[in-house]
């Protein structure tokens, strides 16, 4: 994995050992997934277009292109992979809420 993935894939490995990712799932099959990072911030990822709200991905990812994807994303996909993902079920409205929560950090 580290070979692949570079220096995210031990700390992507250790989130997953602390089951640091949770998939939320609103009744209308909306999913997301939140990460508690190793700083204690909770960053939300979006597996479906490769995306985190950290500043890791951001400027690694996104602006210099030195990496695939951040520690978050890959623990998202590794605790996929090992049925590793805690579970919660929300309501739409607080699914809403997180987004809106989101982007109003980032504005």
């Amino acid at each position: 994995l580290k070979f692949i993935f570079g220096p995210s894939a031990v700390p992507a490995l250790d989130l997953v050992d602390q089951r640091s990712v949770t998939r939320l799932r609103s009744p209308s099959g909306r999913i997301l997934y939140q990460v508690l990072g190793s700083s204690g911030k909770l960053y939300t990822c979006y597996s479906s277009c490769h995306f985190c709200t950290c500043p890791a991905f951001g400027f690694s990812v996104l602006q210099k292109s030195e990496s695939l994807l951040c520690k978050h994303i890959l623990a998202v996909y590794l605790s996929q992979a090992l049925g590793a993902c805690q579970e919660l079920a929300v309501s739409e409205e607080q699914l809403t809420n997180i987004l809106l929560a989101e982007e109003e950090d980032e504005g």
